[in-house]
């Protein structure tokens, strides 16, 4: 299947690319590019040299699938132009996420212009809604925060075993910021440093609410959502609190055990989330697909604690979109996205 990338030159972009020159099923036929058209892709990224392409203004026409790794608004203006074409997309911008198109201009500073095309979206998260994604023509790719901590409270929410107040701590990696240069993730102002950031507002808090309370509208989710820049280049970890409901679980390592065959078989079928029984690292997703969770009881307090890994380049973006391209097409969920963590 002939594949196009929209914008390779972002590192969602160029991750895409990496996955997607190992897919057993598609070519990288088109790539397009803002600010390098008519420079070859290794030119741009030279571990990207085998791909033999040069970067364009537009796609080919011929490309039967597009990922979409344009920033928010800019994508929603591009892809209007495939909607009505048979090609299938799919868009790692925050553009086709929100269901109400009202949220943009209060998260995003923008009116959504194509409320029409919002509609037809899916949120592509495989592990929610993995038969919508497989007849969609338009996914629109989870954020990488949300990814994280969607994954790591959405069997609690399921079966109602928790109280509505929700913390969520998170640190990512300075990738999650993009190519573009800023004085807050200069190398001198970021090494050996830490910072919480948007702690007010952060465009990925209404998303993780719209998708707990669509699993579970009876729960009206209240969340607290502060996210933090790491001094390393890839990686989430978040760490979500939230209060047991009285009787649901056993005391002890009984309650342990419950809590943990609960997660186990809320993703007994999905081959990228992992339940483990110890805290995670992010070097166990570094470069990889997998979301690692860790639920912990705290008998003490009654609140559940979950720790969740991933890549946010990888789960948290490109290989998230590649996951959502072989649900879509008729692939095995996994082509493409077998690759073992790199450590250290």
């Amino acid at each position: 299947m002939k594949v196009g990338i929209i914008n390779v030159t972002g590192y969602a972009g160029s991750e895409l690319a990496r996955i997607l020159y190992q897919h057993k099923e598609v070519d990288i036929v088109s790539v397009t590019g803002r600010s390098s058209v008519g420079k070859m892709l290794g030119e741009v990224f030279p571990h990207l040299s085998q791909v033999n392409l040069r970067i364009t203004e537009e796609l080919d026409p011929n490309v039967k699938f597009i990922f979409s790794a344009l920033p928010h608004s800019a994508s929603a203006e591009k892809i209007k132009n495939y909607i009505d074409k048979d090609t299938k997309i799919v868009d790692i911008s925050a553009d086709f996420r929100l269901k109400n198109k009202e949220q943009y201009k209060i998260w995003y500073d923008y009116d959504h212009l194509y409320p029409s095309i919002l509609k037809k979206s899916v949120y592509g998260l495989p592990e929610i809604y993995r038969d919508e994604i497989e007849s969609s023509n338009l996914v629109a790719n989870p954020g990488c925060y949300p990814t994280a901590s969607i994954l790591a409270l959405a069997p609690l929410v399921n079966n109602k075993i928790i109280t509505n107040d929700i913390i969520i701590d998170a640190k990512s990696g300075v990738s999650g910021a993009g190519r573009a240069l800023a004085l807050k993730t200069h190398f001198s102002e970021m090494t050996e440093n830490m910072l919480a950031y948007s702690v007010n507002n952060h465009r990925h808090m209404p998303e993780i609410k719209q998708e707990l309370d669509l699993i579970n509208p009876n729960l009206n989710t209240s969340i607290t959502f502060v996210p933090h820049l790491s001094p390393m280049v890839r990686g989430i970890l978040a760490t979500s609190y939230t209060s047991l409901k009285e009787n649901v679980l056993s005391e002890g390592d009984k309650g342990q055990i419950q809590l943990l065959d609960l997660f186990k078989d809320f993703y007994l079928d999905h081959p990228f989330v992992e339940i483990i029984d110890s805290s995670p690292m992010t070097k166990q997703t570094l470069g990889t697909n997998n979301c690692v969770i860790y639920p912990y009881l705290d008998n003490i307090s009654k609140k559940i604690i979950v720790i969740s890994s991933i890549d946010n380049l990888v789960k948290g973006a490109a290989g998230q979109a590649v996951q959502n391209m072989n649900i879509m097409c008729g692939f095995n969920e996994d082509e493409g996205l077998k690759q073992l963590a790199i450590y250290p």
